[in-house]
């Protein structure tokens, strides 16, 4: 358990890292200048809600890729049948990839107008987080759900239509959590505070 704690913490510091050069990066490709913490915040809003959906859709790829090339071993014939499972779990980077632009441009900070309200900011970078978390987690655990459905189509080829519907369930939340946050963005960006 001490292990998983300090991997946590390095994580953490990564991704704060990570958002802070990022932001600075960003503020100097666009000529923007920092006077306003709200910006900063949009900046680190949809840098972690891409990083946190991406390292999900890797790791969820990596755990049903590492099943389906044990069963591929075996039965390469199921290929085109495990290639659709197998790729399921890389769904919620682009997600996430689509949220992080949304919250860059929708925000105008693009532009170069008036700096952005420490209170849009706040707001940005919460649901870039919160989505963040969504779509890193729900890959997990399709990643997960694939690797079982990759076992049963190895065991019965011929359940490949049903197997699908195990991860599928899984992508539903993933797609809950960005309507949502597409909806957040568009109300967040368009109010007056």
């Amino acid at each position: 358990m001490g292990v998983e704690v300090f991997l946590a913490v390095l994580e953490g510091l990564a991704l704060i890292t990570v958002t802070t050069l990022g932001g600075s990066l960003a503020f100097k490709i666009t000529g923007a200048a920092v006077s306003s913490l709200g910006t900063v915040l949009v900046f680190c809003g949809a840098v972690l809600v891409v990083i946190l959906g991406g390292y999900g859709s890797a790791v969820g790829i990596r755990i049903s890729g590492s099943q389906a090339a044990g069963v591929l071993s075996e039965k390469p014939e199921l290929f085109g049948k495990m290639f659709v499972i197998m790729a399921l779990p890389g769904t919620q980077g682009f997600y996430s990839f689509v949220c992080g632009i949304m919250i860059v441009v929708l925000s105008g900070v693009t532009r170069g107008g008036p700096p952005i309200s420490l209170g849009k900011g706040i707001a940005l970078l919460a649901v870039g987080v919160c989505v963040g978390i969504i779509e890193r987690q729900s890959a997990i655990y399709q990643g997960q759900s694939s690797a079982a459905a990759e076992s049963l189509v190895g065991r019965q080829p011929s359940s490949s239509g049903q197997a699908i519907l195990i991860p599928a369930l899984v992508e539903t939340y993933a797609v809950i959590g960005l309507v949502s946050g597409i909806l957040l963005i568009l109300w967040i960006s368009q109010a007056a505070f």
